[in-house]
């Protein structure tokens, strides 16, 4: 059986079509997606409506205007069945939410799953890869003779978090504007950040450092004029708000970047002589590197669990990058099949090292096979292209090692 089961209407379009046989009610029609169907109102005033990653919508016989339908019908499994009596060859359309609207009706089936769907054929599933591990590696004869699929989930699961980290290409981004309060919540997903960049005008990034000029207090409690914490009627410490965090705020960073021999800030800071940074006597001879940009500065504010930027940075267009464990949606438990292998050989060793009275050499071969597959897989996902190295190298004067 062929792996690729849409054809190109079904990929590009996100469209598949149908003809209405007869004119009878309860007329079932199945659609072959890669994606599933999602339904959740055929009403368009009902609240679940938009709940629907698909529109359908009907034609007339011999005629091709279409328009949405929007009577009774149900969809289970990816089975839709009308409910009405529809004319004899009305033309019928399932049409995929997509980023264009779509190509029928009033072409607003705006959405994301047709796009979603396109480049899918280099992921494989993580139910898919737990099934074929129960074929390929349990059974009598294998190496693992019985286990639960429960446990065989759970290993995949950690393998595909540990994966998410630092081989597969997980990265996420978020195209953000800062407020006035410099501040933006941290992604409901996110675990770790790759990068923070502002975007100029030309659509160019310029990276955000992370700041070791301040910090965030974790606790800010209230005190008397002794210094002791006051409490509140519960036998709390009372918090206030951070006045480090306004201070860094208040300051106006813009004319510190902009004019930095003759800035009387970073004299202040940095001191004023050779060596001592930013000092207005000497230029900028021996400043410190960390600070040595003028893109702006980020904190992690862990007290508010928000990412907090420096004042001149105001306004701006950031682009958030980060890292999350691969397991936050349905959407995202999907491994790139230059990882499969590896994925087996972690779940494989996982498996037997956490058995009792299990060789010693079967576990340690089973982890050098790991270590192996993982780094293959580091390799073929780090995607190097020897003639994009070899132009990023062009006109250098440096020897290469090999």
């Amino acid at each position: 059986m062929a792996l690729i089961t849409e054809n190109n209407r079904q990929y590009y379009a996100g469209a598949q079509g149908f003809l209405a046989a007869s004119a009878l009610t309860g007329q079932k029609f199945t659609a072959t997606f890669d994606t599933d169907l999602v339904f959740g109102s055929f009403n368009p005033l009902e609240t679940d409506y938009a709940l629907n990653n698909f529109k359908l919508y009907t034609a007339a016989p011999g005629v091709n205007q279409y328009t949405e339908y929007t009577l009774a019908y149900a969809v289970v499994n990816n089975v839709i069945t009308i409910t009405a009596a529809i004319a004899l060859n009305t033309s019928i359309v399932v049409q995929l939410k997509s980023a264009e609207g779509g190509n029928y009706g009033n072409r607003d089936a705006y959405g994301s799953a047709v796009q979603e769907n396109w480049g899918s054929y280099s992921y494989i599933t993580l139910n898919d890869i737990i099934d074929n591990f129960m074929v390929g590696y349990v059974g009598d004869g294998k190496l693992i003779g019985k286990v639960k699929k429960s446990d065989v989930l759970f290993f995949a699961k950690r393998g595909l978090q540990e994966f998410s980290y630092d081989t597969l290409k997980s990265i996420k981004s978020q195209e953000l504007n800062i407020p006035n309060s410099l501040s933006v919540p941290i992604p409901q997903d996110y675990v770790n950040y790759v990068g923070i960049s502002w975007v100029d005008l030309a659509g160019v990034k310029h990276i955000i450092y992370p700041t070791t000029l301040t910090s965030n207090p974790y606790r800010t409690p209230l005190q008397d004029n002794d210094g002791i914490p006051t409490q509140d009627n519960f036998g709390s410490n009372t918090q206030g708000t951070s006045i480090i965090n306004q201070r860094w705020d208040d300051n106006n960073l813009r004319s510190l970047n902009n004019d930095l021999d003759n800035s009387n800030f970073f004299s202040n800071i940095y001191g004023g002589g050779f060596g001592n940074g930013f000092g207005t006597v000497g230029g900028q001879y021996g400043l410190q590197p960390e600070v040595a940009q003028i893109n702006g500065w980020f904190t992690i504010n862990e007290r508010e669990n928000k990412i907090s930027f420096s004042s001149d940075l105001a306004n701006k267009l950031i682009l958030l990058e980060y890292i999350s464990d691969g397991l936050s949606s349905d959407l995202d438990t999907k491994v790139p099949k230059m990882a499969e292998e590896a994925m087996y050989a972690y779940v494989s060793h996982a498996i037997v090292s956490t058995r009792a009275a299990q060789p010693e050499y079967v576990v340690n071969r089973l982890s050098r096979e790991k270590t192996a597959k993982l780094r293959n897989a580091k390799i073929r996902l780090s995607n190097i292209k020897l003639d994009e190295f070899t132009q990023i190298m062009r006109g250098k004067s440096k020897w290469i090692k090999s």
